[in-house]
């Protein structure tokens, strides 16, 4: 017969998903306007992605 290995009390259940935290977004800067951004994405001042305007925007230098 399978023995139990024990309950796990609420606290301890509840402070496992308790260290779950949200981590604010690495940041770099925009290499045509100095702005920053979010990595691996269009810089959203001046449309441009590694060097290369993708999207145009008002604010193009």
């Amino acid at each position: 017969m399978a023995v139990q290995k024990g309950k796990t009390s609420k606290q301890r259940k509840h402070s496992r998903s308790a260290n779950w935290k949200i981590s604010a977004p690495n940041l770099s800067e925009c290499s045509s306007c100095g702005e920053l951004k979010m990595s691996h994405k269009v810089c959203l001042n001046c449309g441009t992605y590694d060097g290369k305007v993708v999207v145009e925007t008002n604010n193009n230098n």
